[in-house]
């Protein structure tokens, strides 16, 4: 693998650490947003699912490609599809970030587009991350501030990930082919409910913070309140139900057998940002 890696969401929460990985890996890397503007060390591309033309640039001198959804976007298979096509034709590898637990059912969109990689030819790696740690100071940093996270979890366990594990998980599959055509489920070291998360985090950052089992509708309502646009609301609602069926609780080694190391524990997560769950 000489060519270069093209990571898509080079901005966001995974692609940000991920590009410090590949760099630290002495990988060229083109760090693709719709701004093009270039990250530290990376070379920036203006990329755009929605938009074809932008899409020769981008993959120009690209072997391998890291592939994420935008976050708020609900429509996987029309945003993911043609890039899935162009790697393809391409025979770029492609490292996608799926989601936890959607091989059980293969009407579920993101599952769709796993198949759509595997039927395409080029090589891939699927990463299906559980809920991420990091949720904690940024999706539900307003509840923390206010000592209630409030989300329709029920009493069902996560094995909460660690964003820093899952970028280096993807970091290993861009870089080697031994986990080439096969798909890993990255879980962190142990399941939580929301309550003993709540707890950790309580103790690390030294205020009461409690959780509360609130119905979706109430949920939908809380963050319909602070602006998230209904549909997407009545989405993030919708996929707290496989937690409370306790389809989330599972602990797998993936990330070990990715990356050589543990996964960080939720603790280590909090340690690790108790100033931004403070602030």
């Amino acid at each position: 693998m000489t060519g270069k890696i093209l990571v898509i969401g080079s901005t966001g929460t995974i692609g940000t650490p991920l590009v410090k990985a590949l760099l630290a890996k002495g990988e060229s890397v083109k760090a693709a947003s719709r701004t093009g503007k270039a990250a530290e060390g990376a070379e920036g591309v203006r990329f755009d699912y929605t938009d074809a033309s932008t899409y020769t640039d981008a993959f120009d001198g690209v072997d391998r490609l890291f592939l994420i959804l935008a976050g708020g976007r609900l429509d996987a298979i029309d945003a993911l599809t043609p890039v899935v096509e162009e790697a393809a034709r391409r025979n770029v590898k492609i490292v996608f970030l799926s989601v936890f637990g959607v091989d059980a059912d293969d009407s579920i969109p993101y599952r769709q587009v796993e198949l759509k990689i595997i039927a395409s030819g080029a090589p891939y790696v699927i990463l299906r991350p559980n809920w991420f740690a990091d949720n904690f100071h940024t999706y539900w940093k307003a509840g923390i501030e206010h000592g209630q996270i409030a989300v329709p979890a029920g009493e069902g366990k996560s094995s909460f990930i660690d964003v820093r594990d899952i970028a280096d998980s993807a970091a290993s599959a861009l870089t080697s082919t031994d986990f080439d055509n096969k798909a890993f489920n990255l879980t962190g070291p142990k399941a939580l409910s929301y309550g003993e998360a709540a707890a950790i985090i309580s103790q690390a950052i030294g205020k009461p913070v409690g959780y509360s089992a609130v119905s979706d509708d109430v949920f939908i309502g809380i963050l319909t309140g602070a602006g998230v646009p209904k549909d997407y609301a009545t989405f993030l609602a919708s996929i707290f139900y496989p937690v409370r069926e306790g389809l989330t609780s599972a602990v797998t080694g993936d990330v070990e057998t990715l990356t050589g190391h543990a996964p960080r524990s939720l603790e280590t997560y909090v340690a690790d940002h108790v100033a931004a769950l403070k602030d």
